[in-house]
């Protein structure tokens, strides 16, 4: 898992009013961190390492490393709240996790052996990514950055499913765990559509030409 250390402090003033000011300042970002045994805590996040972090995929499915005040609670992003025009964060939610609790995530599907791949590369097909995150449920010092597929050896004409993948010790599908009929597609390797004349020609076919008067 990656190291994210976040700092925070509890935030006494509250409502919408003080979210703004707290906003308009451009040092912090409210938030708010709730589960396990406590009560939800309103906080404030140090903005700067907080806008770094998030560049990074695996922030997201990490365990977080949240100081409140010198007080160190280990915690997830449950979600995040973006501004609708500018590129701002305007509240975020974090969950608190423990190791004897399993956690349920997203965490992102990375493809791999593109370059490689029988069904693209000898047999003419294209890629078809029909899922770019898995959901998943594990204890915090199993979680993955990321899942990953390899599509080397995969055909034209294959659909790889949840249950095609790879699945590190300690980690279940929540889809899976819902039955066989939630073994949902994941990506394709199709068929190149080819656009223009061909396409043309093809529908053209069938058609009674007019008869000569």
């Amino acid at each position: 898992m990656s190291d994210f250390i976040l700092k925070a402090s509890v935030r006494n003033d509250l409502g919408k009013g003080a979210s703004r000011r707290l906003r308009r300042a451009n040092q912090q970002v409210p938030a708010v961190v709730y589960g396990g045994e406590k009560g939800a805590q309103s906080i404030s996040v140090e903005k700067t390492a907080f806008y770094k972090a998030i560049e990074d995929e695996s922030f997201f499915s990490s365990v977080i490393k949240l100081v409140i005040d010198g007080t160190e609670e280990q915690v997830v992003v449950r979600d995040l709240q973006r501004h609708p025009f500018k590129p701002l964060l305007t509240h975020a939610d974090f969950l608190r996790v423990d190791a004897t609790h399993e956690i349920t995530i997203n965490v992102p599907l990375h493809v791999v052996g593109e370059e490689k791949c029988v069904g693209i590369k000898d047999q003419g097909g294209e890629l078809h990514t029909l899922a770019n995150e898995v959901a998943i449920s594990c204890l915090p010092k199993d979680l993955p950055d990321f899942l990953e597929v390899d599509i080397s050896n995969v055909e034209l004409g294959t659909t790889l499913h949840l249950s095609d993948l790879t699945l590190p010790a300690g980690v279940t599908s929540v889809d899976l765990s819902h039955g066989e009929e939630h073994d949902n597609a994941v990506l394709s390797i199709t068929k190149v559509k080819v656009r223009g004349g061909d396409d043309e020609e093809s529908e053209g076919e069938g058609e009674e030409e007019p008869s000569a008067e």
